[in-house]
């Protein structure tokens, strides 16, 4: 019996430390609220209608936060995130043994940054993000140029958005350090 009891005493020690370790969700945010203007973004390739899908891919992973809302509107806006994509290029390409391709490589070129309206002060820039995604071409569709570009968008979405959060948390930090100062 005291076998068992102490088995559970140390498997509830060990469950209280590891819930009060200080881990947090990364993808949930609850800071103060936030306004987000997020313009289109610029469409520097000839495949129509990315920059739209890049936005609406963006938009989904944003209204997982209840305390961050997107704008259309600069002027009521706290932040800015605003972004291009620079090119999309098929550089990979692989052979089977007949001389016939079997897969490529989509690589796409984005530029984005995350701006304090407030202050003025750049929060986040990355001015060359380059993501690569493999599709076969020996499938009877059309469409899988088309899905390695949005698995991509939906990768680099996600990415922007962790980011986004992750730079929000060190600017409400900054600004409590200050005004703990300032009293």
């Amino acid at each position: 019996m005291t076998g068992k009891i102490r088995s559970l005493l140390f498997f509830l020690c060990i469950f209280l430390l590891l819930g009060g370790c200080g881990y947090y969700f990364p993808n949930v945010y609850t800071g103060p609220e936030m306004l987000v203007y997020m313009p289109n973004w610029k469409n520097r390739t000839d495949k129509l209608g990315i920059d739209n899908s890049m936005y609406q891919s963006l938009s989904a992973w944003f209204q997982k936060s209840e305390k961050i809302n997107l704008t259309k509107e600069r002027e009521a806006a706290d932040l800015v995130l605003a972004g291009e994509i620079i090119s999309i290029d098929l550089p990979g390409i692989g052979w089977d043994t007949d001389a016939q391709t079997t897969d490529v490589k989509v690589e796409l070129h984005l530029r984005y940054v995350l701006k304090n309206l407030k202050t003025g002060k750049i929060l986040w820039e990355v001015p060359n993000d380059i993501w690569t995604e493999n599709y076969n071409t020996l499938t009877d569709r059309a469409d899988t140029e088309d899905e390695a570009v949005e698995e991509i968008l939906d990768e680099v979405s996600e990415k922007i958005y962790l980011g986004t959060l992750t730079k929000i948390r060190k600017m409400n930090r900054e600004l409590l350090l200050d005004e703990a100062k300032d009293r």
